[in-house]
């Protein structure tokens, strides 16, 4: 196994092959042979609880973080407690001891985190057709991209998109799926 080390006789960040391994691995460098000890430093860990909010359910996950990462609110994670589906969410609160809620926080000071999975999601789709509405709900990847002026079928009918609104109320051109609130659009 080899892995960059600072090597004292170097001076700089060096690659190291292990020697021997114990609580203190024993290892050698590979620019100047230097055989040094390395002590290994301990993550502690953080059991997190994680409700992810998905399509049509919730679910109850836990996953296990470094105690002082720095979660924040629209931080993405990978969650995979070994139990359910892996997931890829958003954070969209983070709830303390007490219930009191913040922005940005430890991960060893978080009570939970409510998250929205954002690999699968609903886009809603309002397309209009001689002064009528009709509404779609559209399954895509969270990564799909959406743009003003492109042709998209939904519910067998095809439409062109003429606006795009996000969840923080902007309007851009062009956006991904997982950040869409609503698409409208004319019908073709």
């Amino acid at each position: 196994m080899q892995e960059e080390i600072f090597c004292s006789h170097c001076a700089d960040f060096t690659e190291h092959s292990t020697v021997k391994m114990g609580r203190e691995h024993l290892v050698r460098c590979m620019v100047c042979g230097t055989v040094h000890p390395h002590k290994l430093e301990r993550t502690r860990l953080a059991i997190l609880r994680v409700i992810v909010s998905a399509v049509n359910s919730s679910s109850r996950r836990t996953i296990e973080l470094p105690a002082e990462e720095t979660l924040e609110v629209g931080d993405e994670l990978l969650v995979d407690d070994g139990v359910g589906e892996v997931a890829m969410v958003e954070v969209t609160s983070i709830e303390m001891e007490g219930g009191r809620r913040d922005e940005r926080a430890r991960a060893g000071d978080v009570k939970t985190l409510w998250t929205r999975a954002v690999d699968e999601v609903v886009v809603k789709v309002a397309v209009h057709r001689r002064g009528k509405t009709t509404s779609y709900s559209l399954p895509v990847g969270g990564d799909e991209p959406f743009e003003v002026g492109e042709v998209r079928t939904a519910g067998g009918r095809r439409f062109r998109v003429e606006k795009i609104q996000l969840r923080d109320g902007r309007s851009p051109a062009r956006a991904l799926a997982k950040d869409i609130i609503r698409v409208w659009g004319g019908a073709i």
